[in-house]
């Protein structure tokens, strides 16, 4: 009887390793860093996040040392600020947190890519990612502070810059802003397609970003649904996007999927905080083996199709990668 042998091409670690679909290198993943305005030497602990801080500028510089060691190659910074106000004011200052960071990474390593988060939640007082009136989130007024955001990014030389937002519109308004001061050759990687999702728990207490009041469902995608990513993606590609990001990974690998399928851009996924935690959890509980656990759900994030991805594993993945040779 002649059946197909599968095992064949399974006998060794060799042959496996010979014809495997889907790779992970340090060139795929994204390190988020959290850097906070005030004691440039702060490292503290993130509870919520065990093996992540927020981080001081000089911390931050110490710890990007160590991961491009091991050969890490991008991250993306998302930004603390002593104040804060109801116009986000630190968000697009040349002097914020991010602005100082990325000039002081970009000087002393030139050859990482920088990407920063183009947000204004952890700058408002209450929270919410644009301007509020009568506790709704005005859309349009919010485009003005994002651009000048960006712009704020790009001129302290970050490489790429990341709207997380999701206010209707803010890709083309910022890529306008971008061109008109000369910088038309910086790319834009759109949080395309970011759910409401229960995931993002220890972010909040990892950026100090929880909303005051409400959520963000009106302006977050609602998680059980899947056309709508496909109209969120497209839009952002007329209005200049570079490369397409689905935010979070795990829950969302149909998602992915689809992105890849209908679209030629890179396509990012973003493995979120509550992604990272449980993993975390089980871990320290025993109950699973991190390294395993982490390497199969990074290698199924890029299976379904992403060409980048961000996790807080990432350096985490390059030590294990340079060790394994």
């Amino acid at each position: 009887m002649n059946f197909y042998r599968g095992r064949r091409l399974r006998k060794t670690a060799s042959l496996r390793k010979m014809v495997r679909e889907s790779a992970i290198t340090p060139e795929n993943l994204v390190q988020p860093y959290f850097v906070v305005e005030g004691d440039e030497h702060l490292e503290k602990p993130i509870n919520s996040m065990p093996g992540q801080f927020q981080l001081g500028v000089d911390s931050l510089l110490k710890h990007i040392a160590m991961a491009a060691q091991d050969g890490l190659t991008s991250l993306i910074l998302f930004g603390i600020p002593q104040k804060k106000d109801a116009k986000a004011s630190q968000a697009y200052s040349d002097q914020g947190i991010v602005q100082r960071a990325v000039s002081k990474i970009k000087s002393a390593y030139p050859e990482l890519v920088v990407i920063t988060d183009v947000c204004l939640c952890e700058y408002m007082d209450h929270g919410h990612c644009g301007i509020i009136r009568d506790e709704q989130v005005l859309n349009d007024p919010s485009l003005e502070l994002l651009a000048m955001t960006a712009l704020s990014h790009a001129r302290a030389g970050a490489d790429i810059i990341a709207p997380s937002d999701m206010m209707d519109g803010r890709v083309g308004f910022i890529r306008k802003a971008l061109d008109k001061k000369d910088f038309s050759d910086l790319p834009v990687m759109s949080y395309a397609v970011k759910y409401a999702s229960a995931f993002y728990g220890p972010f909040r207490d990892a950026a100090q970003s929880a909303p005051s009041f409400g959520d963000r469902k009106t302006y977050q995608m609602d998680p059980a649904n899947s056309r709508e990513a496909t109209r969120e993606a497209n839009a952002d590609i007329e209005e200049g996007a570079d490369i397409l990001m689905v935010k979070p990974a795990l829950p969302y690998l149909d998602i992915i999927r689809n992105l890849r399928q209908n679209f030629s851009l890179p396509v990012a996924a973003y493995q979120v905080s509550g992604e990272y935690s449980l993993i975390k959890a089980g871990a320290r509980l025993g109950y699973i083996d991190e390294k395993k656990i982490v390497m199969e759900t990074i290698t199924s994030i890029k299976r379904a199709g992403a060409d980048l991805i961000l996790t807080y594993f990432a350096a985490d993945i390059a030590s294990w990668l340079k060790q394994e040779g």
